[in-house]
């Protein structure tokens, strides 16, 4: 009788005492985008969830994720197709014994409310695999989509494995005072390097450099870059963290060093066009100074994933990485905080509270 009462607890526990169907609601995009993303471009759909079959878990999202990729990926879909991003869910229903109740998964689950899956057999093929959350300590949730999460492996392993920089190298960062730029330039000054960001705002540069410790931080929408890059990057570049791609990663390309190294993160400076700019040709420098360019997609190292998150925690908690959020309220402001961060309203990680 007490075990069979222990069993009965022990499963009232795993269902969380959740009843009926929950119905959740999700974004579909309908139009490819045109331009910046609009909210005509969606329509919010809602849906009756099954019932939970045994090793599946019942989310329930907290944080969605806002990022440059979206913009850019989405025209690989046929539509109309659920829109694509990451999040910090709550399990808030459980019949898998190793995902308890109340505990935090992170996974590309979507512009959605409400999840179902099994963690266990889950479709790992996101920028975001599933991943029950460490310990954060006193560290908010909304990390997981930041610092210790995806951005975060981003700067990591695309620093540290594409550019390889070595104490001493100076290294240019554009994009810099978004979630990956600046956490790329705090990673570069724990490596020993000297750091030089381009962002798109005096304050954003002012942040970079009182605050994070870039070496320099310049304003490419009001500076002369070729000026900016005497001045910050005396001994010239030898590692380039390109998140924006366009006119000026040509320009900072042609000042490199023998031997340089090039990792291309992103190119957000063209997201919104619907013709590719064009840019100066990159052949010459390449050739003559023998450049390495490389682009990457940080599911590459997925199967390292808990290595970039654990490196990232320990500097937090040394006190060696800071971060900012940009924190949007409200499921129905997504399409909002989108545009923002398109625009670049943010400094440091974009997120939605849903709630």
């Amino acid at each position: 009788m007490v075990k069979l009462l222990a069993s009965f607890n022990m499963a009232k526990r795993m269902y969380s005492g959740v009843t009926g169907k929950v119905k959740a609601q999700k974004y579909v995009l309908t139009k490819y985008f045109q331009g910046e993303p609009k909210k005509t471009d969606f329509k919010i759909v809602e849906e009756e969830l099954p019932e939970l079959k045994d090793g599946e878990v019942l989310t329930e999202a907290e944080y969605l994720s806002v990022d440059p990729y979206m913009r850019a990926y989405m025209i690989a879909y046929k539509l109309p197709t659920d829109m694509i991003g990451g999040q910090v869910a709550k399990i808030i229903a459980s019949r898998n014994k190793n995902y308890a109740v109340g505990k935090y998964l992170t996974g590309s689950f979507g512009w959605r409310t409400h999840t179902i899956l099994n963690p266990d057999t889950a479709n790992q093929a996101g920028l975001l695999p599933v991943t029950l959350l460490p310990d954060f300590g006193s560290h908010p949730v909304s990390l997981a989509l930041g610092i210790l999460g995806m951005p975060g492996n981003t700067a990591y392993f695309g620093l540290k494995e594409i550019c390889q920089p070595k104490p001493g190298e100076t290294i240019v960062i554009t994009g810099a005072a978004g979630a990956v730029g600046s956490h790329v330039g705090q990673i570069g000054k724990i490596l020993g390097c000297r750091v030089v960001g381009f962002a798109g705002t005096d304050e954003k540069c002012e942040y970079l450099e009182k605050e994070l410790g870039f070496d320099r931080a310049f304003n490419y929408k009001t500076g002369d870059i070729r000026a900016a890059l005497k001045e910050g990057c005396p001994q010239r570049v030898d590692c380039y963290f390109d998140n924006v791609g366009g006119e000026i990663s040509s320009t900072i390309i042609n000042y490199m060093n023998k031997y340089g190294r090039i990792g291309i993160c992103g190119s957000i400076s063209s997201y919104n066009e619907s013709k590719l700019p064009k840019a100066s040709i990159l052949q010459p420098s390449m050739v003559l100074k023998e450049l390495k360019m490389e682009g990457f997609v940080v599911n590459r190292w997925t199967d390292r994933w808990n290595e970039g998150i654990e490196a990232n925690l320990k500097w937090l908690g040394e006190g060696k990485l800071k971060y900012k959020e940009k924190i949007y309220h409200g499921f129905d402001n997504m399409v909002d905080s989108l545009v923002g961060l398109l625009r670049g309203e943010n400094t440091g990680k974009a997120v939605v509270k849903v709630k």
